[in-house]
């Protein structure tokens, strides 16, 4: 048994938002912002959430789940949320929440308009998983996220479990 003490950071320690007013040029061609656009910023704040809790480099393994609640207009203010819901030995789940607000109306409130589940692997200098450390859950909404991601992580493998059995 080693002397090692495996750090652990409280999901408050990585928490990040990030927010951008959108314009004209991310329209799709019903002139709503391009879901792809909320895709990107939704990833951009996820990685920083798992750079900050990993340590180090950590890249996207998969977007495990993407919801879009309601349409972006052009103009509003566009705010990303994310933490930390789960890791293993070298993959965290990040959840993201994605909600607007118009630009010139502050009296009106912010729309839910978009949840994303982000899975980030952190990657040492050679490009390989190398280990994060653990999470504390301070709240029990923290707890109810972990509960979640370990269920769509459960979902996930029997899902990939269940493909290779079939290639097999």
């Amino acid at each position: 048994m080693s002397d090692l003490v495996v750090p652990r950071h409280p999901t408050s320690y990585a928490r990040v938002s990030l927010a951008v007013l959108t314009s004209r040029a991310q329209t799709n061609l019903l002139g709503n912002v391009h879901g792809g656009e909320i895709v990107k910023l939704a990833d951009s704040t996820a990685g920083a959430v798992a750079q900050r809790h990993s340590g180090g480099p950590a890249v996207t393994a998969a977007l495990d789940e993407m919801v879009f609640l309601r349409p972006v207009h052009v103009g509003d203010i566009v705010r990303t949320d994310a933490q930390v819901n789960w890791v293993g030995r070298s993959s965290m789940e990040i959840g993201v929440k994605v909600e607007a607000q118009p630009w010139n109306d502050p009296s009106e409130t912010a729309l839910h308009v978009a949840t994303a589940y982000f899975v980030f692997v952190a990657i040492d200098s050679d490009g390989g998983p190398r280990p994060v450390p653990g999470l504390i859950l301070e709240t029990d909404d923290d707890r109810r996220r972990h509960r979640e991601a370990e269920i769509r992580r459960a979902h996930r493998m029997a899902r990939i479990a269940e493909i290779e059995s079939g290639r097999a």
